[in-house]
């Protein structure tokens, strides 16, 4: 069964989890960044030499009285060419410096910390789904939360028990992303996880 073992008042880190945060344009950037990073350039469209037909001349030069056209492959023309289309290569992602991420994800888990959205618990499952349903249950989250799991470590079993809840991620603690954190309801963060994470985050860098 999933256990729910939460210390009397764990303490968070203050040098992570009880930053100053100015403002939000870091964040939005750091959020930005990692949408943006997990874009893929999928979309190609059809130049006007790569369309199929277009060989004859719509109609002769002269004396029609309309305009001169020398292919139906115009990209003027419905069904012609694209004219500055996606061709497949473009480049979408941003860069974000490591000292402003790292300033980011502390800004982004002191905003959730003030919200009171993170659980400090071990969470324990035999790797059945149930248990880490229940576990949620007795946290009180509201069923439809998304609830996001911070390990020091993933196991086999906690991975099956929560790859079937379509609101739960599971990731470990230096894998964290301001994505991650501002996108969750509630998090649960182990206490292990949280000497991981204050060993990443924690300090001055």
């Amino acid at each position: 069964m999933a256990e729910s073992t939460t210390p009397a008042k764990a303490t968070l880190p203050k040098s992570v989890f009880a930053v100053e945060v100015p403002n939000h344009q870091l964040l939005k950037l750091a959020y930005d960044a990692f949408l943006a990073n997990g874009r893929q350039s999928s979309a190609t469209t059809l130049q006007r030499g790569e369309v199929r037909g277009g060989g004859k001349k719509p109609w002769k030069q002269k004396g029609t009285g309309r305009a001169r056209f020398g292919s139906s492959r115009n990209p003027i023309w419905r069904g012609g060419g694209i004219v500055f289309g996606p061709r497949g290569n473009e480049n979408y992602s941003l860069k974000v410096s490591k000292t402003s991420k790292l300033v980011a994800l502390r800004q982004a888990l002191t905003l959730a910390n003030q919200a009171k959205k993170i659980v400090v618990t071990d969470v324990k499952t035999t790797g059945k789904t149930a248990e880490i349903a229940k576990f949620f249950a007795d946290q009180k989250f509201h069923k439809d939360a998304k609830v996001l799991i911070v390990v020091d470590e993933k196991t086999p079993e906690l991975m099956r028990a929560t790859n079937n809840l379509e609101h739960a991620l599971l990731v470990r603690a230096t894998y964290l992303s301001v994505y991650y954190i501002l996108n969750a309801d509630n998090i649960v963060i182990s206490p292990a996880a949280v000497k991981a994470v204050e060993a990443w985050l924690g300090g001055t860098k």
